[in-house]
């Protein structure tokens, strides 16, 4: 039953669902449309002032609209109480009241003086549409923040630790290291650790965006976050929990919206002195005309029209949401973001800087070649009996690129920096470098070959020998043409000699490259890298996040690949890939791209139609409704544009 509810809570959010308070709000404001369309309806086709008749009929249309007004309004009421007493006084909620209860007391004014009641109804719907456009933003936000919260459900609940011969259910940060975890089908793995018993399928999904389960036997490493599907696995615990990827990854999703992007400081800062610079603009607007031609009924209607266009809401509210709407999209892609400041640089992004190995390449060693080809069987053979007690990765990359059992019974002798002598009886094996050929007296071959060379040879007499290569990432090229395509500057830096960086700078395709390079080196050229872009332009350097620290903390924007498990990578860079897959880089660029043009177009629609109607407003060619459209349609608008960066990555998933 446990089980149950614990995959329960984790899949439910795979789809967005309204909140409790998002369905009493649209009940709310579908009673309060209904009511008003009825009442508006009413009023215009019989006039309720005329029901009752006499001097106070104006009574009962004020009634009726004071009641939806205040059903749909009340709330904002109290906002705009609530900040003007912490003295957060100019604000879209005081705009809001002003404009409404203006337009009422004006109407009471015009009833009162038996003029022709005007404002009860514009008042309501100013309410009532800027209700709707509130509830639009909560639902945008809700359907952007699903994807981020599938992140922040793989925070681990509890831990099973064995101690004794009972399993103890604790909470993860009383586990200790080297403690042993039991991990049943259903449950989140609450610690990061290594298999020690059982095997079974994990779900990352919400850790890597990946969607096939991963298989972990005995000796596999595993992370915190990932769920486990089908058998239950005990786990030696290798980190505590604060030190944990699920919690070094909580914390940069929760900190996200800390970063804040130049787009949005622009509004802050906008809306700190355009509030106050509207309200006055319309407190003039309505004296000095009003003083002059006698006509204050006029103008007051015009300030009040004029107050309900300038409330900035669709900038302060679209703006993060888009950014917010894009960094959801990333995170779906297993593309963690560190803040909208980050997705803002990436649009700017022109030059990629690549480290090699672990990033361009698998960072693991591979036989690429045995010469000749006719013996390379025999020298394989050869060279898996004399490296097979050895830990070293050229040893290992040997063993399994021969892949079958080896004769024992040999005396293994390391000769340091030149290679392995294996001996039994008269039977000789070398396998190593031309220095240990020169040792023994036995002329080698002068390959010119890219990777690192193993000779071999048989009882006095040479074999041939192996090409270890570290193999390129299946997808480098692609995505590195993909970038170059975007009319980026590619360039990879790497610490190996200028005949393998040549090699996998030709196999992967990018424009330049540095070789032969110590850590302090690659600094010193993503220093000259830097000098030498355009200042409107950002810089990317893409690492492992374990060895290129400085590298990544120095330049515009830090790409960690393969982030899951390393400890440098959540700390030292701004964006994490969390697959080990170079092809999260366009991708996040793409979104970056689609994110920021959304954002431009509403800054620049919002402020248009803005100014327009502003103007339309202060000579009285408009109403106020269409000062409504002006402030409560633009921010529907704005938002439901801002919602397509949510969509942003759907093309590459």
């Amino acid at each position: 039953m446990q089980d149950n509810k614990i995959t329960a809570g984790y899949t439910a959010v795979e789809g967005y669902s309204l909140s409790r308070r998002e369905r009493k709000n649209l009940i709310r404001i579908v009673v309060a449309l209904a009511a008003f369309a009825a009442i508006f309806i009413a009023d215009k086709a019989v006039g309720l002032a005329d029901v009752f008749g006499g001097r106070y009929g104006w009574l009962f249309p004020f009634a009726l609209y004071l009641a939806v007004y205040l059903l749909i309004g009340y709330d904002v009421l109290w906002r705009a109480v609530r900040n003007i007493a912490h003295g957060q006084v100019f604000d879209e909620n005081f705009l809001m009241c002003i404009a409404t209860l203006g337009a009422f007391a004006l109407a009471i004014y015009r009833g009162a003086a038996g003029m022709e009641i005007e404002g009860f109804d514009e008042a309501c719907a100013v309410l009532l549409f800027y209700q709707v456009g509130e509830w639009f933003q909560s639902y945008a936000t809700g359907k952007s923040r699903k994807s981020i919260s599938a992140l922040m459900d793989i925070r681990p609940d509890y831990a099973n630790v064995l101690r004794g011969e009972e399993a103890e259910t604790v909470d993860p940060s009383e586990v200790a290291v080297g403690e042993i975890i039991l991990v049943n089908p259903g449950e989140k793995i609450p610690l990061d650790g290594v298999v020690t018993e059982g095997a079974s399928s994990l779900d990352t999904k919400a850790l890597t965006g990946e969607s096939l389960p991963r298989d972990v036997a005995e000796g596999a490493e595993v992370i915190s976050g990932s769920v486990n599907l089908t058998s239950q696995i005990k786990i030696r615990v290798e980190k505590e929990f604060y030190d944990s990827t699920v919690s070094k990854i909580l914390d940069l999703v929760e900190n996200a919206s800390e970063q804040k992007s130049r787009a949005e400081n622009f509004i802050t800062r906008f809306a700190k002195y355009y509030t106050p610079a509207v309200v006055v603009t319309a407190l003039l607007l309505a004296v000095i005309p009003g003083a002059v031609t006698g006509d204050w009924s006029t103008w007051i209607y015009r300030a009040l029209s004029f107050l309900v266009v300038s409330c900035p809401c669709a900038l302060v509210i679209s703006v993060p949401l888009s950014f917010f709407a894009g960094i959801g999209a990333a995170s779906k892609c297993g593309i963690l973001v560190k803040g909208s400041n980050y997705l803002e640089k990436f649009d700017k992004a022109k030059t990629f800087v690549f480290d090699k190995t672990g990033t361009l390449t698998k960072g693991n060693f591979a036989v690429a070649a045995a010469v000749p080809e006719e013996n390379g069987d025999e020298i394989l053979r050869l060279a898996a009996i004399a490296e097979r007690d050895s830990d070293h990765p050229i040893a290992r990359s040997i063993a399994e690129k021969y892949g079958k059992k080896t004769e024992g019974g040999y005396t293994l002798t390391n000769v340091a920096g030149e290679g392995v002598v294996a001996e039994k009886g008269s039977d000789t094996i070398l396998c190593g470098n031309e220095k240990l050929m020169e040792r023994y007296g036995i002329a080698c071959a002068d390959p010119d070959a890219t990777g690192t060379v193993v000779h071999v040879a048989h009882c006095g007499a040479y074999k041939g020998y192996l090409v270890i290569e570290d193999e390129v990432k299946p997808e480098a090229a692609g995505v590195i043409a993909e970038l170059n395509a975007m009319g980026c500057r590619t360039v990879m830096l790497t610490g190996d000699n200028e005949r393998v960086a040549a090699a996998v700078a030709k196999k992967t395709g990018v424009t330049e490259h540095r070789s032969s390079l110590l850590p302090q080196n690659k600094v010193g050229e993503v220093e000259r890298l830097l000098s030498e872009k355009k200042r409107s332009e950002a810089l990317c350097f893409v690492g492992d996040g374990i060895n290129d620290a400085p590298v990544l903390m120095r330049s515009d924007i830090g790409i960690a690949m393969g982030g899951v498990g390393s400890d440098a990578a959540i700390e030292a860079s701004d964006v994490v890939l969390m697959q080990d897959d170079l092809r999260g880089i366009p991708t996040a660029k793409r979104i970056a791209r689609k994110t920021m043009a959304i954002v431009l177009q509403n800054i620049v629609f919002a402020l248009a139609v803005k100014a327009v109607i502003l103007v339309l407003s202060a000579f009285g060619i408009t109403n106020m409704w269409a000062a409504v459209f002006g402030d409560v349609g633009v921010a529907v608008l704005a938002i439901l544009n801002a919602m397509r960066a949510g969509r942003a990555a759907k093309s590459d998933r």
